[in-house]
């Protein structure tokens, strides 16, 4: 089989698991061999993302399914921080962009903060979004809280649009979940250099 210059990233949703806007996702990654494109190995259509291998999202997917508990050793060698007693969704994406060789959030004044991202690379619009922008959404009930995550995709349910976010802490583990688009308090990318 050729090499891609990409990876295609199949996301199998069982239906009828979607609640509160979270989805039980299983991930698989093929980025060394070409496939036919919509179709997974069991010639089941499947949702597709298609990045390049450059793409943050990818690093993060190695991630997949990482619980606070179970894996608590190897986060907290990952994030620097003990995922049991600190929100960890910060530390997560910076974690995964130092492995992809970009610059991270760690040296802002709150690092370890979901809006601070607000602050890191450049603003996108809802219209320009790709496969591994940040996106940066408000948790809890007090200003500075928040959630940040790598954006995988849009879908539309019932009229409403929603994104695909994977992400860490979500439920305690690294997985993806769906929030409604409208939510979202920023969009990031990279800034070029």
């Amino acid at each position: 089989m050729p090499l891609c210059p990409y990876a295609i990233i199949y996301i199998n949703i069982s239906e009828g698991d979607f609640m509160k806007y979270i989805l039980g996702a299983t991930v698989l990654i093929l980025a060394t061999a070409c496939t036919s494109p919509g179709i997974s190995s069991n010639n089941k259509v499947t949702n597709e993302i298609r990045v390049g291998l450059d793409n943050p999202a990818i690093r993060a997917f190695k991630y997949i399914d990482y619980t606070e508990r179970t894996h608590r050793t190897e986060l907290k060698e990952l994030l620097d921080i003990d995922p049991v007693r600190t929100e960890w969704c910060a530390a997560f994406v910076n974690a995964v962009l130092e492995e992809s060789g970009i610059v991270s959030n760690k040296n802002h004044k709150n690092p370890f903060t979901a809006r601070a991202f607000l602050d890191w690379g450049q603003g996108i619009s809802k219209e320009d979004i790709q496969p591994g922008d940040l996106v940066v959404f408000p948790r809890g009930n007090q200003g500075w809280q928040g959630h940040v995550g790598f954006y995988l995709k849009a879908e539309v349910l019932n009229g409403v649009t929603y994104y695909w976010i994977l992400g860490g802490n979500q439920s305690n583990k690294v997985s993806i979940v769906m929030y409604r688009a409208s939510k979202a308090l920023g969009i990031r990318r990279e800034s070029p250099i």
